[in-house]
């Protein structure tokens, strides 16, 4: 039977939930498999990534309509009603067809027991305007901080989280901006490797990626980056910063050996292997984990002066200083690319801070050590979070003196096309989502003494 929009939405809702399915990966493959058009792909797009990102809220809603605990509500028929919550407070679809269309959507996906059941909830969510509901969130919940995560979808260890980082870059009052960037999708930064230096039809310059676009219209970009056979492909634009930041700042060190420590899936590898071309330079594009190899191969499938590895990376320091830059690409919380991987929220704890902090701090170690003298290393994440930004920086300056923190916002204000609003007093650079429409990419450089 063929699929519709709404049914493959629901799919992919409830493979996230039951199965920890990445909705960025499954959701694409899905949307072709059922070969939706364009309008029907966006509206499947919206419907799954809106429910993801509002998970929170409409289960408080749900909550208020039923005496069963949601938790213990089939996963099937709980995606269909979270996404029939999203269709009613966020895209005011109406009344009578909301309700008709989650009923037979829950009938259509083998759980008609469950349609009455359904409709009775889905009546009740429809009393109330979006307005209302969260007035009764206001009302509900004394806590401010519990308040702000319900109305945001965001876990309340994450406000707390992003909170402490606006603060500690003097952005305090700018958090609601930030929880509700993180609830809205962000623009498609396209990044342009080719040697030619060609306009690009359908496309118009990034805000500050000199090698940056964004599509002049909405839509599938397949038909601009699959011609290029990987050239021109699909990159963040604090991603692509990231890299530039560390192929344009000044090295002394004379190796033409340059080293991606954590590089699967490979973007930033991409602009790491086009630059290090124009350089003169080699690569060595390095992931520990075999089975994302393949990923890396495939993104780096342009370039001849490249060399793939797959070893721990916490072992290049032991092996000599061989690098002139190092780009460490940090495993993450990835709390900055929340608005691009909506579920991630849900799957993170504060334990995992912990646990990722002592990894981050023994790779930038490890990258430090293998750092010819005069060489830079660009230590990298997707998250904001003290912890895993400056809080990393700082620990592996105390234990290696010989290295300097180079000033990261000189470097990129040389390189962006329009200037950055950079706040704090730090020499490091932090991308955030509602000020710079790119992740909230923190990127510092530092430097081995000569």
């Amino acid at each position: 039977m063929s699929q519709t929009a709404r049914s493959v939405a629901l799919d992919v809702l409830v493979a996230v939930t039951k199965d920890d399915a990445y909705a960025n990966i499954l959701l694409p493959s899905r949307i072709a498999a059922a070969r939706l058009d364009a309008r029907d792909a966006g509206l499947a797009t919206e419907l799954c990534n809106g429910t993801l990102r509002g998970r929170d809220f409409y289960r408080f809603i749900i909550s208020q309509c039923t005496e069963r605990e949601v938790t213990k509500i089939h996963p099937v028929v709980l995606s269909a009603l979270e996404m029939g919550v999203h269709q009613h407070v966020a895209m005011r679809i109406s009344t009578h067809a909301l309700v008709n269309e989650s009923v037979n959507l829950v009938k259509a996906s083998g759980m008609a027991a469950a349609a009455g059941f359904a409709n009775a909830v889905m009546r009740r969510v429809t009393e109330k305007t979006l307005e209302q509901w969260q007035a009764l969130v206001e009302s509900s919940l004394p806590d401010t901080t519990e308040r702000v995560a319900i109305l945001s979808s965001h876990p309340a260890w994450i406000v707390r989280a992003l909170a402490g980082a606006l603060n500690a870059d003097n952005r305090a009052g700018e958090l609601e901006s930030l929880l509700a960037a993180d609830n809205a999708p962000g623009p498609l930064g396209i990044i342009d490797l080719r040697t030619e230096d060609e306009p690009i039809a359908g496309l118009e310059p990034a805000a500050y990626s000199p090698r940056g676009y964004h599509l002049i219209d909405s839509g599938n970009p397949n038909s601009i980056t699959v011609p290029a056979a990987g050239r021109i492909r699909v990159q963040d634009e604090g991603s692509q910063l990231a890299a530039l930041m560390l192929t344009a700042v000044k090295v002394t060190a004379r190796s033409d050996q340059w080293l991606d420590m954590c590089a699967a899936p490979g973007g930033k590898s991409a602009v790491l292997a086009w630059s290090a071309s124009t350089q003169g330079a080699h690569l060595i594009s390095n992931e520990s984990n075999a089975a994302r190899v393949p990923l890396l191969k495939t993104s780096l499938a342009p370039w001849t002066n490249v060399t793939i590895t797959n070893v721990d990376g916490r072992n290049f320091g032991s092996q000599g200083e061989v690098f002139s830059r190092i780009l460490v690409d940090a495993p993450c919380t990835g709390l900055g690319a929340l608005r691009r991987r909506p579920e991630a929220r849900w799957r993170k704890t504060p334990s995992d801070v912990a646990q990722l902090t002592g990894l981050q701090e023994q790779l930038l170690l490890s990258a430090v050590d293998a750092l010819e003298p005069g060489g830079v290393v660009a230590y990298v994440t997707c998250s904001p979070h003290i912890a895993e930004t400056r809080g990393v920086v700082a620990g592996v300056l105390k234990k290696r003196p010989s290295v300097q923190e180079v000033d990261a916002r000189k470097v990129v204000a040389s390189l962006v096309r329009s200037p950055l609003e950079l706040t704090g007093d730090n020499l490091s650079v932090q991308l955030w989502p509602h000020a710079h429409s790119t992740d909230a990419m923190f990127i510092a450089l530092l430097r081995k003494d000569q």
